[in-house]
């Protein structure tokens, strides 16, 4: 290479787009932290992490032409997540400490804090006492968190003795240099990023060890999981600390078992819930609220298979894309896949027949059971399952509608979200970089979901990278009594699938135009719906959703005849309806039906029948009596039918 050459590279620039909007040249070869000192030397010295695209890196972190760059300080949001990844090194740093033969895999930040994964010693709960103890040593010790750059074969050497780390190094780490962090005299592989040092991190705690798959694999091995959480401040720990207590508490496999409204028994298999007679009456009434949304907005019901051959799969782009996660069938040698999405039925049910621009638009919706094979290691309760319902719809409509039927859309989310007393988080998610879909096709379709939700007044974040791969989303995320955010409903707006496959209606021209596809959820999946309103009531449905919603309670045997009569009447009027016949004291029975979160209990004894009335007690221990039997019907009915999240008969007047 010349000199001139030389002299012309150094004086090259990259464009980067910042936050704001704004773009600023850097010479090529700039890291996050040079773009920061760009922007002010202050933001540069508080620099501790970048985001480059979206995604989270190490301030050394080389940007590109066109990047979109967040510095990341320890005002951002980002910075707890750079802080656990540092506590998951001081774990790993104390365990080897007091179990020299440990063996190190990988140890990620989580949402919650972090986990390290670890072989070759035996671990458990009574353990991590002593660990924690030498991680607030670490801590406390202040070393400085220094990034090392080693060769590919250095690296190699290292890990002559680790099988984990040297097949990380073999598949995601194959370049000519590699990463390491180190403090005090320990190091662990790593791109990081970190904190400057180990004081940094106020507080950390172990909380639980588990046994998982190296990769999440069931076929590879079996490793020990330790799980643990890190906060800049001990009041911030033990805060979140009360909150996880909280969300224990109302942990939907718990409540889920106490409430018998489902079970995921061993000999079924993994991630295949059993809904139990309880359960199924939560899940029928959210599906008839749905379904009455959907033919309110101008939805058909349609249905499609269980299962399909890969043709179909393959011409919608789901084999390409999503096939190590389907379950694939060899019948008559012939390949088969269980359905991952609906979507592809939907299509194939648009192009049976001939469609005119005034016959435009179709909107399809399936309460749709589909399949999808996620690491064992992966599947927790209802939250993430093998087998799941989506409550899908699909519109076919000309570009000139999709504004208007996005917007339907959102209002449909939205009366699902106040209907339940929910809070959402909205998010804009672009295009990921495994997808189908010409660059033009991806710009059109962000920009028309952008315009969308800022002509709407809605406060959004844009979430790169997350998008479908056939298309970007809008995305719900609900938000429960406990603050946490759970995956909800998504509106999606797709031009690649009707190009694949080759749908089409005929214009006011008389040629042929090509619709666009509108995919939407309004729960997002039914399990993991459903999971979040357990949690999110603590099982104490309202009235509408409630398994059992009444229960009458006769003071004695001599009342059994009331207590039915007064039963066959709220039945007439199609509540769900028990009495509690066993030989108990009128406190235990009250005992028992506030303890099976009932809304309401019905008392009646001589007075009550004697009169024609009630006595009514609601699950908060509030109680009226002397009520007229119909006058209490009438309330149930109003109640039921408005929607309403909590027990108020007693306060009614």
């Amino acid at each position: 290479m010349s000199e001139t050459d030389t002299e012309a590279d150094e004086e090259a620039e990259v464009t980067v787009v910042l936050p704001d909007g704004s773009e600023l040249d850097v010479p090529s070869g700039a890291t996050v932290e040079d773009v920061a000192y760009e922007i002010g030397p202050g933001l540069g010295r508080d620099t501790v992490a970048g985001k480059i695209d979206g995604e989270l890196v190490e301030k050394h972190a080389t940007v590109h032409d066109g990047a979109r760059i967040e510095i990341v300080t320890d005002q951002s949001d980002e910075y707890l997540t750079v802080l656990r990844h540092s506590a998951a090194h001081v774990f790993a740093q104390a365990l080897q400490r007091l179990y020299p033969e440990a063996t190190l895999t990988i140890g990620p930040p989580t949402d919650e804090g972090f986990y390290y994964d670890v072989t070759d010693v035996d671990l458990d709960e009574d353990d991590l006492a002593a660990i924690e103890a030498e991680m607030d040593e670490i801590i406390a010790a202040d070393y400085e968190i220094e990034r090392e750059v080693w060769s590919h074969e250095e690296a190699k050497e290292i890990y002559a003795d680790n099988e984990y780390k040297r097949q990380i190094l073999a598949e995601e780490a194959s370049g000519e240099e590699v990463t390491f962090y180190a403090q005090d005299d320990w190091r662990d592989l790593c791109r990081g990023p970190h904190v400057e040092s180990t004081g940094e991190i106020g507080a950390a705690t172990l909380l639980e060890v588990s046994a998982a798959y190296w990769r999440g694999d069931e076929d590879n091995d079996t490793l020990t999981r330790v799980y643990g959480t890190a906060f800049e401040s001990e009041s911030a720990l033990e805060e979140h600390l009360e909150m996880r207590e909280r969300a224990q508490e109302r942990d939907h496999r718990k409540i889920g078992q106490e409430m018998n409204l489902f079970s995921i028994p061993t000999v079924t298999g993994p991630g295949l819930p059993l809904y139990h007679p309880p359960g199924k009456t939560v899940l029928r009434e959210l599906s008839d609220f749905a379904n009455r949304l959907n033919r309110e907005h101008g939805y058909e019901e349609v249905e499609t298979p269980h299962v399909f051959r890969t043709e179909l799969w393959k011409k919608s782009g789901h084999y390409e894309n999503y096939k190590d996660d389907m379950f694939l069938l060899d019948v008559n040698d012939e390949e088969y896949g269980l359905k991952p999405m609906n979507c592809p039925g939907h299509a194939t049910i648009f192009d049976q027949q001939s469609w005119s621009y005034r016959d435009l638009p179709q909107r399809y919706f399936e309460n749709g059971k589909v399949y999808r094979k996620e690491q064992r290691g992966e599947l927790s309760g209802l939250s993430r399952v093998w087998s799941f319902t989506i409550d899908d719809g699909h519109l076919f409509v000309r570009p000139d509608q999709i504004r208007g039927e996005i917007e339907s859309v959102i209002e449909m989310i939205f009366e699902v979200v106040e209907t339940l007393d929910l809070e959402v988080e909205v998010s804009l998610a672009t295009r990921p970089e495994k997808s189908v879909g010409g660059d033009d096709i991806w710009e059109s379709a962000e920009e028309q979901l952008r315009e969308v939700l800022e002509s709407g007044g809605y406060d959004y974040d844009v979430e790169p990278g997350d998008g479908a791969f056939y298309g970007p989303k809008i995305d719900f995320g609900f938000e429960d009594a406990l603050g946490r955010v759970w995956d909800g409903p998504t509106v999606q707006l797709d031009f690649n699938m009707p190009d694949r496959f080759d749908l089409s209606y005929t214009g006011e021209d008389n040629e042929e135009h090509q619709p666009v596809m509108i995919h939407r959820a309004l729960y997002g999946s039914y399990e993991r719906f459903f999971m979040v309103l357990i949690e999110h009531f603590d099982g104490n449905f309202p009235l509408w959703l409630a398994p059992e919603q009444v229960r009458i309670l006769p003071v004695s045997d001599e009342t059994l005849g009331y207590a039915h009569r007064v039963k066959n009447a709220l039945e007439a009027e199609g509540f769900r309806v028990e009495v509690e016949d066993r030989d108990w004291t009128v406190g235990r029975k009250i005992r028992a039906a506030h303890d099976d979160r009932l809304p309401y209990m019905v008392i009646v004894g001589d007075e009550e029948e004697a009169a024609g009335t009630v006595s009514v007690r609601d699950r908060f221990e509030n109680q009226r009596g002397d009520v007229e039997l119909d006058a209490f019907v009438d309330h149930l009915v109003d109640e039921r039918e408005e929607k309403r999240t909590e027990p108020d008969f007693v306060d009614a007047e």
